[in-house]
């Protein structure tokens, strides 16, 4: 018989893999992985660099989709803004993965890219060097907050009897539709005039 015309295991396949498990389930281990796939779990090893391989892979996926390019925006809080939009819808795609990738570190050449360029944005705008890194922290802090708070249900907030929190109540029923979309602009927003109010003194000192 001749070879398959598609590889049976290469490291798309394993990242696929990885990610679906990680949607199903926040977690993965190569084990899974390879049941899954059909394989040996020592094959799996042979496309990837261990578990910490794997992760990386499945960061790459998942930041693949955000536009890059909305970092060359200018003015700096535009691209800052456009940039955690994209990153929010990125990551909102699979919450799960979210403390996975956060608490593991960052060594994605591609992701690294990104930081490099929102680091010479910032730069570039007059942040000193020492703010650069608090400033990025703290817009994703307020990104992937979000991005979960999309994958949560639309009534976090269950009122068995509204009499006993009447302002509750009617503070929900204000909310109306879009409630994550809302909160992220009001906090994203929040967060640029600091950074922006930031800025000016750090010019002035």
């Amino acid at each position: 018989m001749g070879r398959p015309r598609t590889p049976l295991l290469d490291r798309e396949r394993i990242t696929t893999t990885a990610l679906e498990l990680v949607d199903e389930q926040g977690e993965f281990s190569v084990p899974q992985i390879a049941r899954r796939l059909g394989v040996q779990t020592g094959s799996v090893y042979h496309h990837v660099d261990g578990r910490d391989g794997i992760v990386e892979l499945l960061r790459e996926r998942v930041a693949q989709v955000i536009e890059i390019a909305t970092l060359e925006v200018r003015p700096w809080d535009a691209a800052l803004a456009a940039w955690a939009r994209s990153y929010r819808a990125a990551f909102a795609a699979h919450p799960r993965a979210i403390p996975l990738l956060m608490t593991n570190p960052v060594r994605a050449p591609r992701v690294l890219e990104q930081y490099e360029r929102a680091v010479t944005l910032l730069l570039d705008a007059g942040f000193p060097t020492p703010e650069v890194m608090p400033v990025l922290v703290a817009l994703e802090n307020v990104v992937l907050g979000s991005a979960l708070d999309l994958a949560a249900p639309e009534a976090m907030w269950e009122l068995g009897d509204a009499s006993v929190t009447p302002r509750l109540a009617e503070a929900l029923d204000a909310a109306g539709p879009h409630r994550a979309d809302r909160a992220f602009e009001l906090a994203l927003e929040a967060f640029l005039a600091h950074a922006r109010r930031r800025l000016q003194e750090c010019r002035q000192d």
